[in-house]
């Protein structure tokens, strides 16, 4: 199968955290892995981003004891929903899951390790100014079309496709290679969101 040309698949935290068993576990978030592993060979480059949260982690409900899960506050940055804690550095929980199988993937890029800000998007943190440096990264291999992958669709996936949009990438989401957790219509908002910025979508049999 050819290679995608001047694009890259950016597979979006396929972690153990975020599948069965996990601290934040989304139903049958693994169900998208074989999709993943399809897909991976079509692309030359392949970048996996991984949530990495120090424990301490301003997004968990637990640093906010009035709070609970799922709750909404005002950071400095803007509004924040609130977790379970999950995706630990070092822990069990935040790494790969063990049926993701990309072997060429030349990047790992880690997210959300700063405990005072969240980080959804693998271009920016939730600031919307702090850079990851992937934009620069993907200039510098030529790459002009940005597709993603993982989970969750209506959060990290969705961000990191709105951010690739508005750095200058042509953006495709494969909606069949997502999973959302959809909690009080987040799924179809973060669709709205996205197609108002211009991310496309698109679907496994277009790899095949």
């Amino acid at each position: 199968m050819p290679k995608q040309q001047g694009s890259v698949l950016i597979v979006v935290d396929v972690q153990k955290g975020f599948c069965p068993g996990g601290n934040l576990a989304i139903a049958h978030a693994n169900e998208i892995i074989p999709n993943i592993n399809k897909i991976a060979q079509s692309f030359e480059h392949v970048v996996l981003t991984q949530d990495w949260h120090p424990q301490d982690h301003i997004s968990f409900a637990s640093q906010h004891p009035t709070q609970k899960v799922y709750d909404k506050i005002q950071l400095s940055y803007g509004t924040q929903t609130l977790w379970p804690d999950h995706c630990i550095q070092a822990t069990d929980d935040a790494a790969f899951h063990p049926d993701l199988n990309i072997p060429h993937a030349q990047l790992i890029l880690r997210k959300g390790w700063h405990s005072h800000i969240d980080s959804y998007s693998a271009f920016l943190e939730a600031d919307h100014k702090t850079s990851t440096g992937l934009a620069a990264y993907l200039h510098a291999h030529q790459i002009t079309t940005v597709y993603v992958v993982g989970i969750a669709t209506d959060f990290c996936v969705a961000w990191t496709a709105i951010d690739a949009c508005k750095l200058g990438f042509e953006c495709y989401v494969i909606a069949d290679a997502c999973k959302a957790i959809d909690h009080n219509g987040s799924l179809q908002h973060a669709w709205q969101d996205m197609r108002q910025h211009g991310v496309k979508h698109t679907y496994l049999k277009s790899f095949s």
